[in-house]
């Protein structure tokens, strides 16, 4: 239910705005059954207009019910989610590898390693002593200034950068980059103050020595600050 969970709270407005909508048609069809109940004479048309009003009621508190299922599920329960739970654990695809960055016994060597060293759940696409961050943790709560740790050492390795994106996005944004391989060390600092609160996607990106870039190493981490 975590997905729909999620859908629910990301098109909170446009839902809001289309039960908004059908409580006018709602309100507006129990104005003018009223109106002719009140204004009929005859025991059945007062009848007929009598049941009209209650089904427009009926419909009227149904909405009415459905803003408030809504509001519940985009304020309390959504935010609750773990941010793990969208991400599956990944397995290294050679197809997905760039041509020309792996020699046979580095590919042999990689189509292995998902073998004889697990990639943590929640994360998506990276390679253990390779692309991995390992701070901070899939799904942590973050805040403030944030050490990022991990290995950026892939094959003909180029340059790294590390980017960050709203869950749900596709708007990545740069936070530093460098020129140094890293293994298992301090791959930056992330001030995490400027963004809202919520749920982000953390990745790694490598590009190698030709300007191919590797599949990103992606982890969700939640921005917590005060």
């Amino acid at each position: 239910m975590g997905p729909v969970y999620r859908t629910l709270a990301s098109y909170e407005p446009l839902i809001y705005i289309a039960l908004a909508i059908g409580g006018l048609f709602a309100f507006r069809r129990m104005w003018r059954s009223w109106r002719e109940w009140r204004d009929s004479v005859y025991g059945l048309e007062r009848e007929f207009a009598l049941r009209r009003l209650g089904q427009a009621t009926a419909a009227a508190f149904l909405i009415l019910a459905l803003v408030f299922v809504e509001f519940f599920i985009a304020t309390f329960i959504a935010p609750s989610l773990p941010a793990t739970d969208i991400l599956a654990t990944p397995t290294l695809d050679l197809l997905l590898t760039p041509a020309g960055t792996l020699s046979p016994e580095q590919a042999t060597q990689a189509a292995l390693s998902p073998v004889t060293q697990p990639v943590p759940s929640g994360m998506s696409g990276c390679v253990p002593d390779q692309i991995m961050i390992t701070a901070p943790e899939p799904g942590a709560p973050v805040s403030g200034t944030v050490e990022i740790m991990g290995t950026a050492n892939a094959p003909n390795f180029g340059f790294f950068k590390y980017e960050v994106a709203p869950m749900g996005s596709q708007n990545w944004s740069t936070i530093s980059a460098e020129r140094e391989p890293k293994i298992n060390e301090v791959l930056g600092q992330w001030n995490t103050t400027s963004l809202t609160n919520g749920d982000y996607f953390l990745r790694l990106v490598i590009t190698d020595n030709v300007g191919v870039s590797l599949e990103p190493c992606v982890i969700a981490v939640r921005v917590a600050n005060q």
